[in-house]
């Protein structure tokens, strides 16, 4: 008997010593129905077991030593045989039929980009960031680039599992290699120029282990420093307010 038909969505997860969450999102992905294309985990010099977690689960690995989300993703990409590709965070669960949901989402050729709303969860469920991040998805682009959020721009982050098709991807020139955080944002503000950014209104899971380790007054407005410095222009440097949290 042969096995489920797979869609014809990739998975790239860029990883970091990501080895206490990688069982979840292992389990996660072995739950989608239909099953992904392929899943690709990008490490980026993990110290810890990430590396052999992965490879154990029958994951593709990537040993691509340098760390940082956009190198990561355009390895990824790259590496990736899959029409459509999603970006998984080792820290987020997708619904048992994300990849049904993310077809569907991009087989409308004005769409360009995509991403899940996020829940942020886990030592509690984070409802006031949550419902922030979800909220400035629209007033972000409206305060900022107005002319292009009536073009269809909405503000998608990492943690909103964006997907979108890998010629699209390419054709734009994948995330800037320089970025080492908002490469998310800046990726939407580069895909928007072939067509719409879509907030699909299905909930992923991810971590709120930022909010947990800052507190959320704190995590919001690191949040808003680095939002703000980036729309006007500063793209480096951003990293020294936004260390990595495991």
């Amino acid at each position: 008997m042969s096995g489920p038909a797979r869609s014809e969505v990739g998975l790239v997860i860029p990883m970091l010593d990501e080895a206490a969450a990688l069982p979840g999102v292992i389990a996660n992905i072995a739950a989608l129905d239909p099953p992904p294309a392929e899943v690709i985990a990008v490490d980026g010099g993990s110290r810890d077991h990430s590396v052999a977690i992965a490879r154990a689960a029958g994951l593709h690995v990537v040993e691509h030593g340098r760390k940082g989300r956009a190198v990561q993703i355009n390895r990824g990409v790259a590496e990736s045989s899959a029409p459509l590709v999603c970006i998984l965070h080792a820290d987020t669960a997708l619904p048992p039929d994300a990849l049904a949901l993310v077809e569907r989402t991009l087989a409308k050729p004005v769409r360009a980009l995509g991403g899940f709303t996020p829940l942020l969860t886990g030592t509690k469920t984070r409802w006031g960031t949550s419902f922030h991040n979800w909220a400035k998805t629209y007033y972000g682009p409206i305060l900022l680039r107005p002319h292009l959020f009536v073009r269809g721009l909405r503000l998608l982050f990492g943690d909103h599992a964006m997907f979108f098709r890998r010629a699209d991807f390419l054709r734009v020139g994948g995330c800037d290699p320089d970025m080492t955080i908002m490469e998310d944002v800046d990726l939407c503000l580069r895909l928007c120029r072939i067509g719409s950014v879509k907030l699909v209104p299905r909930i992923v899971r991810t971590s709120d282990r930022r909010v947990a380790e800052w507190g959320p007054l704190k995590a919001n407005w690191i949040y808003m420093k680095c939002g703000m410095n980036w729309a006007f222009g500063r793209k480096k440097g951003l990293d020294r307010w936004y260390p990595d949290i495991r």
